[in-house]
């Protein structure tokens, strides 16, 4: 891995081989599959490469656990290039530092597109940051690729058709764990605790509509702005709201500083976390840190949380087996956690599309066919719902709680939705890995 730093910006050059060869007879191909020869065929693929670019945070209040996604997707083209590769053509991954600032991701993601020159956009993180560069990205027609944020916002065909969500958005998953909340914590008082942006309010937009808006009052409603620390105020509003559950639609920094905040108060309601903040190991880590040692992962005992991954402690898992293997010998030097499953799988998806797209596809043709092609999802619990139509990702998440000594155990079957329709159990059988590990 190379680095250079520029002025705020870090820069880092992750190259690795992978693929773009026409092999999906059973899956559906697009593109120019009538030629055994690699050609040019669009910006930022030639005969040999492939340019992706991302934005990421791997600084700042957003940078634990969330600064290992990109390093983990690298990791798993790496494994891909160690194994041959596709065709001999190489991906080169730029994803550069905006610290989570939507200013410092205009400029990059410009910088991306115009002198980098790359093929897509992959895997840029967050909601307000994103949001800053959606319209621009496909002003200039460039596949806006898996998007690090379960807005729904990503899912606008007629305004984005070049932007595609990756993981559940935050309005299914709010109502998955709403129904929970029905169904397990009945009778108790709920609040809120989410940040102040799409990411929050399309939380809660789930969850009213599963709990019902009347059910939560105003002074059980506690935001956060991302650049003010200072959250003592709204958890000392929770309490004296009498919130017997709060529900968290925050990154991880923040899920930290809502627990430690709560326990300074003696206030122990039972915490359900949005999937975004709450793995275990960057929890862990934060609440030592930010405690300076005197709280570890203790405070995370009885948290409901949600998955739409295999649980990374899942060994008997094949999925999991192959990512840790991935993981041990690539950045071993990263914990074995969430966030690098969360990379790796977002780079497999990433090579299951680029094979349906053909052998030289073009950004548009590489588009359709992710439209029209049924990718298997890899590790996805639940299916993906990528067509002409809906451009979400994963369509629905499980249950599971965290113990006191952080063991995870899932509750429940995957439960799937969409924006507006029911919750439904989901009746499918989850994908196997191939023998090699690509697809």
């Amino acid at each position: 891995m190379k680095s250079v730093m520029g002025g705020n910006a870090l820069r880092i050059r992750a190259i690795a081989i992978v693929c773009l060869a026409g092999l999906l007879a059973a899956c559906g191909t697009s593109g120019d599959n009538s030629s055994g020869t690699n050609t040019a065929s669009a910006p930022g693929i030639t005969a040999t490469t492939i340019t992706i670019g991302s934005t990421q945070p791997l600084t700042g209040r957003a940078a634990p656990g969330y600064s290992e996604i990109s390093p983990s997707s690298n990791a798993y083209f790496n494994y891909v290039n160690d194994h041959g590769g596709i065709n001999g053509r190489k991906i080169t991954y730029y994803y550069y530092d905006d610290g989570y600032n939507p200013t410092n991701t205009a400029s990059l993601t410009r910088k991306l597109i115009l002198e980098d020159k790359v093929f897509a956009m992959f895997s840029a993180l967050g909601t307000p940051t994103h949001l800053a560069v959606v319209d621009y990205i496909n002003s200039q027609k460039v596949p806006d690729l898996f998007v690090s944020s379960g807005c729904n916002c990503w899912n606008d065909v007629s305004n984005h058709p070049y932007t595609f969500g990756w993981q559940p958005d935050y309005t299914i998953e709010g109502k998955i764990l709403g129904q929970y909340i029905q169904k397990s914590l009945g009778g108790k008082k709920v609040g809120y605790f989410y940040q102040n942006d799409e990411f929050g309010t399309d939380g809660v937009k789930g969850l009213d509509a599963q709990l019902g808006a009347s059910s939560v009052p105003d002074a059980s409603r506690q935001n956060y702005v991302p650049t003010n620390t200072n959250i003592g105020p709204q958890i000392a509003a929770l309490k004296a709201s009498g919130a017997e559950v709060v529900v968290s639609f925050s990154i991880p920094a923040f899920t930290a500083l809502a627990l430690l905040g709560a326990a300074k108060l003696g206030y122990h309601p039972i915490w359900v976390v949005s999937n975004v903040g709450s793995d275990v190991t960057t929890l862990t880590g934060l609440l030592k840190n930010f405690s300076k040692g005197a709280v570890g992962g203790a405070l995370l005992g009885g948290m409901v949380t949600d998955a739409y991954l295999p649980l990374t402690g899942d060994s008997a898992n094949p999925w999991i087996s192959l990512f840790k293997g991935i993981h041990d010998k690539y950045v071993s030097n990263l914990p074995w956690d969430g966030n690098v499953l969360y990379g790796m799988a977002q780079a497999y998806t990433f090579v299951q599309a680029m094979k349906a797209a053909g052998r030289n596809p073009t950004r548009a043709s590489f588009v359709k066919a992710l439209e029209t092609t049924k990718l298997s999802g890899g590790p996805g619990l639940a299916p993906l719902g990528f067509s002409s139509s809906n451009h979400l990702g994963f369509l629905g998440v499980q249950i599971y709680t965290i113990a006191a000594d952080g063991t995870q155990t899932t509750t429940g079957p995957v439960y799937t939705s969409s924006d507006s329709g029911p919750i439904s159990q989901y009746s499918g059988s989850a994908s196997t890995p191939p023998a090699n590990g690509i697809p």
